[in-house]
């Protein structure tokens, strides 16, 4: 479960918040688009949520973590759970997509056996098989963002935060990082999708959330209750 209650965060030397007053309950197993503008708040909720900040005012809990109780050495613990995949790939270009994928492996200290064993099924998973030895710079953008979803779900995280998976992706290669979401979504994995492409949105039979100069404007699992 993913529970926000009237989160409101005002970063110093702003004219307004971020986000305010901003309430949301995700279940587990839930795939969940947040859409919105450029600088409507979405790009905080993943901060929050990953605690790189902290909410001005408000509750969070997630995974049964109430964030007014976490410590600042249990954060590594809640990110472990937290699967973040980000708008540019964030990838080591020095290092092959196995040793890219197997690196968070590294940094969470699991055992070289771990990584032989799990690297391999997660590269297969998300459609990189074969692709093992090539470096960043000789993958396409829609490789690259499988191997930023690789190596996000590798230490299979209860929680995959999707930032932009579509932002410089032609439509075809967009289709097919989606349907990949959804496909570890069907595993039980809990997605959350950032995006602004109401093109994908359009596309997608999923519950949508949309946010608005750092308010809740619209949410359409609200609607269907209302019916």
């Amino acid at each position: 479960m993913i529970f926000l209650d009237r989160v409101s965060k005002k970063y110093p030397r702003t004219a307004r918040p971020a986000l305010e007053k901003f309430s949301l309950q995700v279940a587990p197993g839930e795939f969940v688009i947040i859409m919105g503008r450029s600088g409507a708040g979405k790009s905080t909720i993943l901060k929050l949520l990953t605690r790189e900040e902290k909410p001005t005012n408000g509750k969070i809990v997630v995974g049964g973590i109430d964030y007014d109780d976490l410590h600042d050495r249990d954060v590594p613990l809640l990110r472990r759970r937290i699967g973040v995949v980000f708008q540019d790939y964030k990838l080591l270009p020095h290092r092959t997509v196995y040793e890219n994928v197997a690196f968070a492996m590294e940094i969470s200290g699991m055992t070289n056996r771990e990584i032989e064993l799990n690297v391999p099924k997660i590269l297969e998973l998300v459609g990189l098989k074969g692709k093992e030895d090539k470096f960043p710079r000789h993958l396409s953008g829609g490789e690259s963002q499988r191997v930023a979803i690789a190596r996000a779900m590798v230490r299979q995280p209860k929680i995959l935060i999707a930032d932009e998976p579509t932002a410089n992706l032609d439509d075809e290669t967009s289709i097919e990082i989606v349907k990949l979401l959804i496909k570890i979504n069907r595993y039980g994995t809990t997605v959350l999708m950032i995006t602004h492409d109401t093109n994908i949105v359009k596309k997608l039979r999923h519950r949508v959330v949309q946010i608005a100069g750092g308010r809740l404007v619209g949410d359409t699992a609200l609607k269907k209750a209302v019916k």
